[in-house]
């Protein structure tokens, strides 16, 4: 298993996650977007691919009647003159904000700046972004709550090495209650596959659990993009609700 994929086999919900970075050959950047899930109403979701956007959409229309839709059913990402991904409706501000500068750090605390975590006490989960623009330029974000209720903003500059990539997930990793949020750098990662569905399978084989653990993973999508302006891109979404 690749370096990174490795630790992320051992945590045991790591909530969402997002992995930008380049295929080994250089030719792709690689975006996955991944969705694992406790409750009842995380896990009745699928990813779906509809033109050049990838969205959070529901399996059960009924389990997810009485929870806050908003911060279930989202684009996750969003294909238009760069790559937006997060795990909210956040991913329509990013992709506002192409083109208003050519710094990718830049374009996410434009995105972000009325952004913060999200508002499901007692967990607050962290909100996680990330953008991919023209010339092997990206970034990353976290927006997690600081003990007195305010908004920690961290933004992270990736670089778009061949066969390199950097993961942020919501959660550090440990199922408890209320759930600690990722800490530190986003981890380094070895991305060896050389296509979509291959990177797909990897993190979605890492994401098993262990034995007589519950089985929270719910999606992953993985997107190797040729031309970020939505030209030329292989896209693979694995929904475990499709797979049982």
């Amino acid at each position: 298993m690749p370096k990174g994929l490795e630790s992320l086999s051992t945590k045991e919900y790591p909530g969402r996650l997002i992995i930008i970075g380049r295929d080994r050959t250089g030719r792709f950047d690689v975006i996955i977007y991944a969705i694992t899930g406790r409750s009842l109403s995380s896990q009745a979701r699928k990813l779906e691919h509809k033109g050049n956007a990838v969205w959070a959409k529901p399996t059960d229309e009924e389990t997810l009647k009485e929870e806050n839709r908003d911060l279930l059913l989202y684009p996750a990402i969003l294909i238009s003159r760069g790559i937006a991904v997060s795990n909210g409706k956040q991913t329509l501000d990013i992709k506002a904000c192409f083109g208003k500068s050519h710094n990718p750090v830049e374009v996410l605390k434009c995105a972000l700046y009325k952004w913060n975590y999200e508002p499901d006490p007692p967990v607050y989960t962290p909100r996680i972004s990330g953008c991919v623009l023209p010339g092997k330029k990206a970034a990353l974000s976290i927006i997690k709550r600081a003990e007195d209720g305010t908004s920690i903003k961290q933004f992270f500059d990736i670089p778009l090495i061949p066969g390199k990539g950097k993961l942020i997930s919501t959660y550090a990793g440990e199922n408890k209650t209320p759930l600690p949020p990722f800490e530190g750098m986003p981890v380094d990662i070895m991305i060896n596959e050389e296509k979509a569905e291959d990177l797909a399978n990897s993190v979605y084989d890492a994401l098993e659990p262990k034995a007589h653990k519950g089985d929270f993973r719910v999606a992953v999508a993985s997107i190797f993009a040729k031309d970020i302006n939505a030209v030329g891109y292989d896209i693979f979404i694995i929904n475990r609700a499709e797979r049982m």
